[in-house]
């Protein structure tokens, strides 16, 4: 079990012997994770390791599927998330979601989709929500390729338009956390760099989770990357160092396309 770091400015999330099942199948098995406060976290392994699985713990999404549950601890500014005292949508507020495939309201606006969050929580039509809107997609690198098309369907854009759209509208709800899963696997190369380009730029603001296949642009966009095998964490520390110098094997392993 790794030290709850009390008191340290940097430390944004941990789990804690963070264990996951889907019905009798274990899905995660004691997972032991720090993520740095503005910095971006990748979490890598193949297909059917856990890797949606955590992050979705890491915003209490995970107990909305039926058959699953969950044992540890995750904590948020060194507060367990999953305390019976802890209302899980004030949660999903602060740890927001970004999907694998670009998912905007269809019978919404543009703007709408922005705004949708926030009037879910009482925001009133007016200037200020204007501004939020704008900020928002400002945010997401969206503005001035939608500001003269804001009535327009959310769905009438690109899809990496449209990815970029949901981004913008995690963001308005002002998140501390943005948690994306896959967020480019059903993009083209060209949307694909604008949104690790927009990954990179968020974590000024933001605390960036991302998992990612893709071994390149966890490279190129994270911090710190995390190593998932068979529901288990095999390495985890800064990026350059899991790529460049892994300790454990089977991390070379994958990093190499040996497997997975």
């Amino acid at each position: 079990m790794i030290d709850k770091s009390f008191g340290d400015p940097n430390l944004k999330m941990q789990s804690i012997n963070l264990s996951a099942w889907f019905g009798s199948k274990q899905v995660l098995k004691d997972i032991n994770l720090n993520v740095k406060a503005n910095a971006v976290t990748a979490i890598i392994g193949p297909s059917g390791c856990g890797k949606s699985t955590f992050i979705r713990c890491l915003n209490r999404m995970h107990e909305l599927v039926p058959t699953a549950k969950m044992s540890g601890e995750v904590l948020l500014d060194n507060e367990n998330i999953y305390d019976k005292a802890v209302d899980p949508v004030m949660v999903r507020r602060r740890v927001g979601m970004v999907f694998q495939k670009p998912n905007p309201f269809p019978t919404m606006s543009i703007y709408d989709n922005v705004a949708a969050g926030l009037k879910l929580i009482g925001a009133k039509k007016g200037k200020n929500l204007d501004e939020i809107v704008k900020r928002s997609l400002e945010h997401a690198t969206l503005w001035e390729e939608v500001k003269d098309d804001l009535k327009k369907p959310g769905t009438s854009i690109s899809g990496g338009q449209q990815q970029r759209l949901c981004i913008a509208r995690a963001i308005a709800l002002q998140p501390e956390v943005i948690l994306m899963d896959e967020p480019c696997s059903a993009l083209d190369p060209i949307a694909t760099a604008k949104i690790e380009r927009l990954v990179v730029e968020l974590k000024r603001d933001y605390t960036v989770v991302i998992v990612t296949h893709n071994m390149q642009q966890a490279s190129r966009v994270s911090d710190y990357t995390a190593f998932l095998y068979l529901g288990s964490l095999v390495e985890f520390g800064a990026t350059r160092d899991i790529f460049e110098n892994p300790k454990n094997p089977l991390t070379e392993k994958y990093i190499t396309g040996e497997f997975g």
